[in-house]
């Protein structure tokens, strides 16, 4: 049976992936800060708690799905995988080298339990409609796929598409979170191309919308589980979170959208993180 975490075990779980992030990125030289670091509440959520999986059976045929969109996040479900078991956290030190199975952005099939290649962006959801109507047609009825999207990455025309078609076939076992951290790479998400009234917009296409705050990790639990007796429709989490979670210099700012730590500023962000974990300890006890 799989273990059941706490709410402050997992808050934990979701430290120790974005020191690993940290880490992975100041050794790699290159890749994504703010979006993982954001992310961490919300895969750890998944990974720990909500997703039907196996780390030692990652092909079983009654898995949840889980598609990373935003490629360039992958850092953050590297880490996420290698802390629930699917393959040795020293390979996380691998990342974006020639060879290694952890590349800058996922590739299906090099690493066991990814499922899902990203690199251009605004694929994702198309290719949760398109695994929803195979689970489909093969009466699978109680796997559900959740996709997770960047903010930014809704500018693609091909997201819209795919909204209307689960729409039109009522994809009710996808979830779909939006990662609105309010950045991308050339500026705000407002000034670049705004996306406001984004749950409206959502609404009028005829999915079921959830706000949450997305570093809440009792807030995102109760959403993804709750999106699950959403029969009528598919679910549209709209997770606001800050972008560099949990490291001051790095939060809110856009420039650490497609940038990696060098090591003074990698030992900045571990200090952080770990003021971070002390508040978190300090909040439950």
């Amino acid at each position: 049976m799989k273990k059941k975490y706490t709410i402050p075990e997992l808050e934990e779980i979701a430290i120790d992936i974005r020191e690993d992030i940290i880490k992975m990125l100041e050794k790699a030289g290159s890749g994504h800060s703010a979006g993982p670091l954001g992310l961490a509440d919300i895969l750890t959520a998944l990974y720990f708690d909500v997703l039907k999986h196996d780390p030692k059976k990652p092909d079983w045929n009654k898995r949840d799905i889980f598609l990373l969109s935003n490629g360039h996040c992958v850092p953050v479900q590297y880490a996420t995988m290698a802390h629930a078991g699917y393959f040795d956290r020293k390979e996380l030190m691998t990342l974006r080298q020639l060879g290694s199975r952890l590349q800058g952005h996922p590739e299906r099939t090099a690493l066991p339990g990814l499922e899902n290649t990203s690199g251009p962006l605004g694929c994702g959801l198309s290719q949760a409609c398109g695994m929803a109507l195979a689970m489909r047609m093969n009466q699978e009825m109680h796997r559900w796929i959740y996709v997770v999207m960047g903010d930014g990455e809704i500018n693609e025309g091909n997201v819209w598409e795919g909204a209307m078609l689960a729409n039109k076939y009522n994809l009710n076992n996808i979830t779909a979170i939006i990662d609105r951290n309010n950045i991308q790479i050339d500026g705000p998400t407002e000034d670049v191309m705004p996306l406001e009234d984004l749950k409206a917009k959502w609404e009028a296409f005829g999915w079921f919308v959830l706000d949450i705050d997305g570093n809440n990790m009792e807030a995102v639990i109760d959403a993804l589980n709750m999106s699950r007796a959403i029969v009528e429709k598919p679910v549209m989490i709209i997770a606001h979170t800050v972008p560099g979670k949990g490291v001051d210099f790095m939060e809110y700012d856009f420039h650490w959208h497609g940038a990696p730590p060098n090591r003074e500023e990698a030992k900045e962000a571990l200090k952080d993180l770990r003021t971070l974990r002390g508040k978190i300890r300090g909040e439950h006890e």
